[in-house]
């Protein structure tokens, strides 16, 4: 099945056409590591993550990217503060972002390439542009002259007809819709000897948007197939990336952009200074679950805005529950029987609204959908006796596949109990045999206030857990 997936270049959405099918080449957009990435950021890391999971579930065989940005003006000001150099501040980071991305069960990139361990490639980018003329130098620095460039402004859709020649930016980020020829070489003899790097037109340290163009052609070649990042990207980093890469190839850079849209927190913008501001590790230290903040992001189509709240938390941990419960169901069914027509149908229509949610612009709400209509037909499959032994497995299976994509469907390792849970509930059950319900109760008090929540059933005690 083919995926049909919007392209903010186009403005359409339009079927994916890889250079060399079925492998598709892709490069999002990662972390610029001065802090623990926050919840924002990880809407569109979770949302490239599903991207590239279902390009294998639907055939494609994906071959992806993420960058490290670990030089830029801010990187450089907090390292000179701490009395450290660049590697010394950016470490802990990068092993703080390694850290939440494992959290959110975000795949490994292919290529995991720090900006810092691939200035050659940007110098010898700089040297093609120069020799095709977009380039001139000023104060030392090296800038991009957009005017050089006809099609600038395509993907934001930016008249930039009324610009005034030759006016500049050298800073690494600037307003959006005010476009400016930008740096692509800095000239800083005044920062420190660590922030800077030998090159043919003197010591300095490259601009942030070259650091993308360079690391994604020389991982993914000169022109690749898909390019993904944040709508807040769109302009002027994007933009100016497609400006460099065609500038100094000659050739079209990226055949499709995805973009994913903004996080709100209580239909907020988040902040730091409205106190809503969040980062992943701030949650899960606060005793939310992870896998309930991934489920959270998915509910929203990725062109859509999200709403993020402790009330939608609390929604997205009792769906997930209901789907666990479902899972955790299963070994009850009996019957040595063959996987029954009812079950077969069931898990037919759950993978064909599946693939067809996926191929459809990664439409995740209806994905989510297809999982949760499998599980209450399970459901009621099981309560009238229609799931044998090996149609539980087939619906086990099915769950499984649909994991592959979601990565929130199966009970985590955490879901298992603890010592102190399982003592407590052995003892619960070895005194409800005894008939000493008092203190069976009490087992049960105590679970509670450990967060289990148990559920007897005429096929034994389940336990789940509550928030």
């Amino acid at each position: 099945m083919t995926l049909r997936l919007h392209n903010t270049l186009s403005g359409a959405v339009e079927e994916l056409k890889p250079l060399s099918p079925p492998e598709v080449r892709m490069y999002t957009c990662g972390p610029t590591v001065y802090n623990r990435a926050h919840i924002g950021n990880f809407r569109t890391f979770v949302a490239t993550d599903v991207l590239r999971r279902a390009l294998r579930h639907l055939g494609y065989k994906v071959t992806s990217v993420m960058n490290v940005t670990d030089v830029e003006d801010r990187i450089i000001k907090f390292a000179a503060d701490a009395a450290t150099d660049i590697k010394g501040f950016t470490e802990p980071w990068i092993a703080a972002f390694e850290q939440d991305m494992a959290a959110m069960r975000i795949e490994p990139h292919d290529h995991f390439p720090r900006a810092t361990a691939h200035i050659p490639e940007m110098v010898a980018l700089i040297e093609r542009l120069t020799a095709r003329g977009h380039t001139y130098t000023a104060d030392g620095s090296i800038y991009f002259r957009i005017a050089s460039l006809p099609e600038y402004g395509r993907l934001s859709r930016l008249d930039v007809a009324g610009i005034q020649a030759g006016t500049r930016v050298d800073n690494d980020r600037y307003e959006k819709e005010n476009a400016r020829d930008f740096v692509l070489w800095k000239l800083k003899s005044d920062e420190p000897k660590w922030a800077q790097w030998d090159a043919p037109f003197g010591p300095g340290r490259p601009g942030w948007h070259i650091e993308c163009s360079a690391m994604s052609m020389k991982y993914l070649g000169e022109t690749f197939d898909l390019h993904a990042g944040g709508v807040d990207l769109i302009f002027p980093h994007h933009e100016n990336e497609i400006a460099q890469s065609q500038g100094g190839t000659g050739k079209p850079f990226v055949r499709h952009w995805f973009h994913v849209e903004h996080l709100l927190v209580d239909n907020e913008t988040m902040s730091k200074s409205k106190g809503n501001f969040y980062m992943v590790r701030d949650l899960v230290d606060q005793g939310h679950r992870p896998d309930a903040i991934r489920y959270l992001l998915l509910q929203a189509h990725y062109r859509k805005k999200v709403n993020f709240s402790f009330e939608g938390l609390g929604h997205a941990v009792a769906a997930l529950e209901r789907i666990h419960s479902f899972v955790r169901r299963l070994p009850d069914a009996s019957g040595d029987g063959p996987v029954t027509p009812e079950v077969e149908a069931a898990i037919a229509k759950a993978k064909q609204a599946f693939d067809e949610a996926l191929s459809d612009d990664l439409n995740t709400p209806e994905a989510l959908a297809a999982v949760h209509n499998l599980v209450s037909d399970g459901n009621s499959l099981l309560v009238n006796g229609l799931v044998s032994r090996s149609g539980a497995a087939a619906l086990r299976a099915t769950i499984e596949v649909f994991d592959r994509v979601l990565a929130v469907l199966l009970p985590s390792d955490e879901d298992r109990l603890s010592p102190e849970e399982q003592a407590l509930f052995d003892e619960r059950q070895d005194s409800r045999k005894r008939r000493e319900f008092q203190r069976a109760d009490e087992a049960r008090k105590k679970l509670e206030g450990l967060g289990v929540i148990l559920e007897d059933t005429p096929k034994g005690t389940r336990w789940r857990r509550g928030r």
